[in-house]
């Protein structure tokens, strides 16, 4: 048994704002860089990306794959995200849903299907469809019981199965009788498992957290660590999200809540940022505009919770660990881009001289880090992330918010108080 690094959401060069980069040998040796060992493909519907796949990507063992040629550690399982919009119950629903597929002979038959019931597949990486939750999950049902269907990002206002603006109150309203296939949710960035954790309705659904990268960089900002056997199967993954058995599944990998962006509510254009308290007392308006605000996950979270954060015991559940991406810590350091040339060079160096993305983000030993960086900050920052010592500023209405990591002439040890 070996510790694994797993992302399940990703997407393609062929879904909407997304980098041409993302091509299959390129997200392989993106991985390697990362410390990824297993991740989705990302976009199965889209017919030039099926095609793509099916040239680049062999069956090493049962519902996992390579690449052809080998030139890569990294490992793929069949996975894809759709967005269903559909009227329900005198509502209009928009639900973003994860798909795990066992087979690209069982993909070919799904996307058959679409096509048969109308669905443009050829429209974006990320088709959008007017059958409902329930429909797509019954027709993977009815292919094959192997794939497994995840609501994506359950917070998200606009998309997503809990969204403020589109979504349901529980799972059973969207699934109703077949709900008791949903067995594992995606947090999304903006909320973390604590806040799941406030409904008692999610207990015994697997949290997962994945990246939904547009980009390379992207790649592995949110994750999963499984305990795997070396010769594992896609079943054997599929088991650990059905169970959520947590000798296999070790933790999830965590966005900062606060540096997504619908963490809190407001309205972009106006610049607003609220609390949910704050917006409780406008009546739910912008105070500049008095146009409706747009309401944010921990809004959300609290409205659905049925238990307080402090009377939970976290022990009972997945552990969770937080971090920054490397490249944005060493931007912090530096009061540069993440796309400069020292960042990027410091990024080169440093995964040369120490390991992977996420070994040095995780595990590397501190002062091994300080010997091996330009800027001895970058070790400090580092130990503030892994300590939860940040200054955070919550994201909010399609605004991603922000993490300090390190504060001008902060010693080592100093603690920073934070800001929300």
């Amino acid at each position: 048994m070996s510790e694994k690094i797993l992302d399940l959401h990703i997407h393609s060069r062929y879904s909407r704002a997304c980098s041409s980069d993302l091509e299959l040998p390129k997200i392989a040796k993106a991985c390697e860089q990362k410390g990824i060992d297993i991740i989705v493909t990302g976009d199965f519907t889209y017919p030039a990306w099926i095609k793509h796949i099916k040239e680049n990507l062999v069956e090493d063992r049962k519902g996992i794959y390579k690449l052809k040629d080998n030139s890569s550690q990294t490992r793929f399982i069949l996975g894809t995200e759709i967005s269903c919009i559909y009227k329900h119950k005198d509502a209009t629903r928009r639900v973003h849903l994860l798909i795990l597929a066992p087979s690209i002979e069982a993909v070919e038959k799904f996307n058959a299907i679409l096509t048969e019931k109308g669905v443009n597949i050829r429209s974006d990486g990320r088709p959008i469809m007017g059958l409902s939750a329930k429909a797509v999950l019954q027709i993977i049902l009815d292919i094959d019981p192997r794939f497994m269907m995840i609501p994506a990002h359950i917070w998200t206002p606009w998309f997503a199965v809990f969204g403020s603006k589109s979504g349901y109150n529980a799972l059973e309203e969207c699934f109703e009788e077949l709900t008791p296939h949903i067995r594992a949710a995606e947090t999304g960035l903006s909320s973390d498992p604590t806040m799941n954790h406030r409904l008692s309705r999610l207990d015994n659904i697997t949290l997962i957290s994945n990246s939904d990268a547009h980009s390379l960089n992207n790649l592995g900002r949110e994750a999963n660590v499984f305990n795997l056997e070396e010769n594992f199967t896609y079943e054997d993954i599929l088991q650990i999200l059905k169970t959520g058995d947590r000798k296999k599944f070790l933790y999830t990998i965590e966005f900062y809540p606060e540096e997504g962006k619908y963490h809190y509510d407001g309205h972009a254009v106006c610049g607003v940022c609220l609390t949910p308290q704050e917006t409780k007392a406008k009546k739910f308006l912008c105070p500049k505009c008095k146009k409706p605000v747009t309401v944010g996950v921990l809004h959300r979270v609290e409205d659905l919770a049925d238990r307080p954060e402090e009377k939970i015991n976290q022990n009972n559940f997945i552990p969770h660990k937080y971090i920054v991406p490397l490249k944005e810590i060493l931007a912090k350091v530096f009061g540069m881009g993440v796309a400069s040339k020292k960042v990027v060079k410091e990024y080169e160096e440093m995964l040369k001289k120490i390991g992977s993305e996420f070994f040095i983000l995780l595990k590397a030993d501190i002062k091994e880090i300080e010997k091996n960086v330009s800027d001895k900050n970058i070790a400090l920052a580092i130990a503030n992330m892994r300590q939860g010592n940040v200054k955070v500023k919550p994201g909010y209405d399609g605004i991603f918010g922000s993490v300090e990591v390190i504060q001008p002439k902060q010693k080592p040890g100093e603690k920073q108080s934070r800001l929300f």
